[in-house]
């Protein structure tokens, strides 16, 4: 009688564990149900995006369960809603097609947005093994190689450079989607159209994860009719392609006639209906042509892209000796106002690398919970693309056995999320100034004498120049410091709320 009384006991607690299992399966599956309305839905497109502003903004800003400074949760809102907008506007203009958008949904938004509980079985498992949870993904550049040789390559790319075998690129993705639960991942180069190795190119590997969502950046050279349509059909990837501005900035950086074919490019992609965006490289050359909306305009109105990636020259790699180009701190602080200004009233999606730290809350870098490590060509695992500087090798790591999440508890990572902890993640309420977010392009001298380890390696023969050159040491030093002067009477009273 015990016995029975048991059994319906544990039956009536699995029921109840059902029912809440399929309330919290509506409650994720809200974001891909409105998303896909609004796909297929063109009479109540405009309603219905009004039902998903209110929602996030109240969810992201009125509930705000992390307790972020209130301004730092209206800007991921702001983006948020640059970001569904431009979806709109490609859609009504025929740029996204139905096929592809809806893979989309039900890949990158479903794990990322809606469901990510689909994941968190894994990543729990992660954290009982190592300790921690995983990075959400990995940036990745499987090859160096490269058809263009653009002025000042913080990856020194080249036609004649290193490429890691088609193995271990897929054990590395295999790794990060079954072992650590990531559902994203970004790819660069080199080129990444040219990588090739055993027979094998990155379509093989997007093909082969299908549930995984691809992010790669491109210099769109490559992008015929042909390769559009794969990405249509996978539905899991989105190029950036890299631009510097209108044909004269183009040009002049990556070579004649390069701009036209970028031109050619987008026009492939928007026939095909998938979702591009750009990336462009700030510099003291195409400052003032940032500061005007007419190169946003363009991007967004005609060329048909959806979101935008900006960087600022880092003096790493070939730019080593173009420390003129970098903008400086001045030209830093104004294009963060004019990022603020696209964002709030242009309603245009651009995510700046340093500029909107403040949505990341902070430098993402080391390997970092919610943040990410970077995976090179010859398979040294950095900090970052712009932190060019290493402990372990996957290569070596896989032939002793290990795996990629033994690269986290290097003393060169380790070193720098005990910094990212202190400097604001494990205290987001009144965090430290996220408008320097870098810790080696923001705090230079912090990373040389507290974050860099007497193991870490250079990546090349550019990071080892760079790190024992004094004149390089003055300049970044000299930066951050006027930097600091500029932003932080801007971080504190916007921000955090002090006068």
């Amino acid at each position: 009688m015990k016995g029975k009384q048991e059994i319906n006991k544990v039956n009536k607690v699995n029921k109840v564990n059902k029912v809440n299992d399929s309330k919290e399966s509506l409650k994720g599956d809200f974001y891909t149900f409105i998303l896909k309305k609004i796909l297929y839905s063109p009479v109540a497109r405009n309603f219905l995006l009004k039902k998903l502003e209110k929602k996030i903004y109240s969810d992201l800003v009125e509930k705000n369960v992390w307790n972020f400074p209130r301004n730092v949760q209206i800007k991921k809102y702001q983006l948020i809603i640059a970001a569904l907008n431009q979806i709109k506007v490609n859609i009504d203009k025929g740029f996204i097609s139905k096929e592809y958008g809806e893979k989309v949904i039900d890949n990158f938004i479903k794990y990322t947005f809606g469901q990510p509980e689909l994941v968190e079985g894994i990543k729990k498992d992660f954290k009982e093994k190592y300790g921690t949870r995983p990075p959400i993904f990995i940036l990745f550049s499987p090859t160096q190689k490269c058809g263009l040789n653009c002025a000042g390559c913080y990856a020194s790319a080249r036609i004649d450079a290193p490429t890691l075998p088609y193995p271990i690129v897929d054990k590395i993705v295999d790794e990060v989607h079954n072992e650590w639960g990531n559902r994203f991942m970004t790819i660069s180069g080199g080129e990444p159209l040219m990588y090739k190795s055993e027979g094998k190119t990155l379509f093989d590997i997007f093909e082969k994860y299908p549930k995984m969502f691809f992010h790669f950046y491109t210099n769109g050279t490559l992008i015929t009719k042909g390769i559009a349509e794969k990405m249509k059909k996978l539905g899991n990837v989105t190029p950036a392609i890299s631009i510097e501005g209108f044909e004269k900035e183009t040009d002049e950086r990556r070579g004649k006639g390069v701009y036209k074919r970028i031109l050619e490019a987008a026009k492939n992609l928007r026939e095909a209906g998938v979702v591009f965006g750009v990336s462009i490289t700030a510099t003291s050359k195409n400052f003032d042509l940032l500061m005007k909306d007419d190169f946003y305009d363009f991007v967004f109105n005609e060329l048909g892209a959806t979101y935008m990636w900006m960087f600022q020259l880092m003096p790493v790699g070939q730019a080593r000796n173009m420390k003129d180009c970098m903008i400086n701190p001045e030209q830093r602080v104004k294009l963060f106002r004019k990022w603020e200004y696209l964002l709030s009233k242009k309603k245009y999606p651009i995510a700046d690398f340093w500029n909107s730290g403040i949505l990341s809350s902070g430098c993402i870098a080391y390997g970092r919970e919610d943040g990410y490590l970077y995976v090179d060509w010859n398979g040294n695992i950095m900090p970052c693309a712009f932190a060019p500087f290493y402990e372990d090798n996957i290569i070596d790591l896989y032939s002793k056995g290990k795996k990629l999440a033994d690269s986290l508890f290097s003393d060169l990572f380790k070193n720098g999320r005990k910094w990212q902890d202190k400097y604001g993640f494990t205290h987001i309420k009144d965090p430290d100034n996220w408008l320097m977010p870098c810790s080696i392009r923001d705090h230079f001298d912090n990373f040389k004498k507290n974050i860099l380890t007497k193991n870490s390696k250079p990546e090349d023969e550019f990071a080892k120049e760079a790190i024992e050159s004094k004149e390089y040491e003055k300049v970044l030093n000299e930066f951050d410091k006027e930097l600091e002067a500029k932003t932080l009477p801007i971080w504190k009273k916007e921000y955090l709320g002090e006068e």
